[in-house]
């Protein structure tokens, strides 16, 4: 690399002291600083600094595209940092990082934990929700926070939530003068503030946590009877094979929970609902699972609606399924995406029949019977029959 002009430099606790002799090289010669106030004074950089004017805006730093720069971040920039956004707009030539140990590797250090098998979230900027798919019992987990009063804040989440057995570490300044790292029970008072940096470290004791199979139990969404329920949802979604990173159309979401399943393991997805009342739903549902980041809400009807939507990788069709949407829906995919529909009127059965002779794939219907009181015994109570059709353009 041959002079690049721009040095992505991770500071820790220790300022000056704690950096490799590149970086210390990289801040004597540069003339402009970027960093967090903090980030500033621990390097000492006085009039050549300039702090964020918000967090992150890296257009400031594009603007200096030829003149030796610097910008400071806390440990790692390429975990919750800078590095990422600054590298994306960058040529190879133009940068070079210099990380220091990331917050996630220093409280790892402190408490004896194997990193590797840490769960290690940023819930600087996030609900605590995203912390749901993680939390079974002796799991260990290291979340970045905003300030000292999170702690207490998320202490008392957990406890809200049958987890107040958990072991939570509040973790300061790590690496620093400053350092500090307090133990106690989430359902204890751990309220006040600390000094900054914070991070907090778990070791989770209470409930089972959120299963893993697809399917999971109809009263863990809102909703008013629009639901795909919980053995058909399963069918579904084994259906539609989610993989991390796919993103999912869900045509007549009802309450959401088919986008939210598809979203748990790691895809995207863009529920879309007619009915207002229906979104609100989905919307408290998404929250709930502390998924906003992963799953986009969308009124309308198709298919109109699907107009201009980026591509899927596959489509879940829960309601409303006829020609023009299907036309539509076939039209906005390639070639390997997946396509599942179920439908509970002989109409809709008609024309998947006729879909499924076109267009192979598989069709099948699907009765499901629960066991309910008949007098003093017990009978079979069946379900509407489902018809699915799944099939790969």
């Amino acid at each position: 690399m041959v002079n690049p002009w721009l040095t992505i430099v991770g500071i820790g606790e220790d300022g000056i002291a704690g950096l490799s002799d590149a970086s210390r090289k990289a801040l004597a010669d540069a003339e402009i600083v970027f960093g967090g106030e903090r980030h500033l004074q621990l390097a000492g950089v006085a009039v050549r600094g300039r702090p964020w004017p918000v967090p992150f805006e890296v257009e400031g730093v594009l603007a200096c595209r030829g003149r030796a720069t610097v910008v400071l971040a806390s440990g790692d920039p390429f975990w919750h940092g800078v590095g990422s956004g600054l590298a994306e707009r960058l040529q190879e030539d133009e940068w070079i990082a210099h990380p220091a140990p990331s917050t996630f590797s220093l409280a790892a250090a402190r408490l004896g934990w194997r990193l590797e098998a840490v769960t290690c979230l940023g819930l600087h900027a996030a609900p605590f929700e995203r912390l749901l798919p993680h939390l079974v019992r002796g799991a260990r987990i290291i979340c970045l926070v905003r300030d000292g009063n999170t702690v207490g804040d998320l202490a008392a989440w957990l406890t809200a939530r049958g987890w107040g057995e958990t072991q939570v570490w509040r973790l300061q300044a790590l690496g620093g003068p400053r350092e500090a790292i307090t133990r106690h029970r989430a359902d204890a008072d751990i309220a006040g503030p600390a000094a900054g940096p914070v991070a907090v470290a778990l070791e989770a004791c209470g409930s089972d946590g959120l299963p893993r199979s697809s399917g999971l139990p109809d009263a863990l969404f809102a909703h008013d009877g629009q639901i795909t329920k919980q053995p058909m949802r399963a069918l579904a979604l084994s259906a539609l094979t989610p993989r991390p990173g796919e993103r999912l159309w869900d045509i007549g979401a009802g309450s959401g929970s088919i986008s939210i399943e598809w979203a748990l393991q790691g895809g995207s997805a863009i529920a879309i609902e007619a009915r207002d009342d229906r979104i609100v739903n989905i919307r408290r549902n998404v929250a709930a699972f502390g998924l906003s980041h992963r799953i986009t809400v969308m009124e309308g009807a198709a298919p109109g609606i699907l107009a201009g939507l980026e591509a899927p990788h596959a489509v879940f069709v829960g309601g409303g399924f006829d020609g023009a949407t299907f036309d539509a829906v076939w039209s906005g995919i390639a070639t390997g995406a997946r396509m599942v529909v179920h439908g509970v009127t002989l109409e809709t059965e008609a024309l998947l029949a006729d879909l499924h002779q076109r267009h192979g794939g598989e069709l099948m219907q699907v009765g499901i019977a629960h066991a309910g009181k008949l007098g003093r015994f017990r009978s079979w109570e069946p379900a509407r029959p489902v018809v699915q059709w799944s099939v790969v353009k």
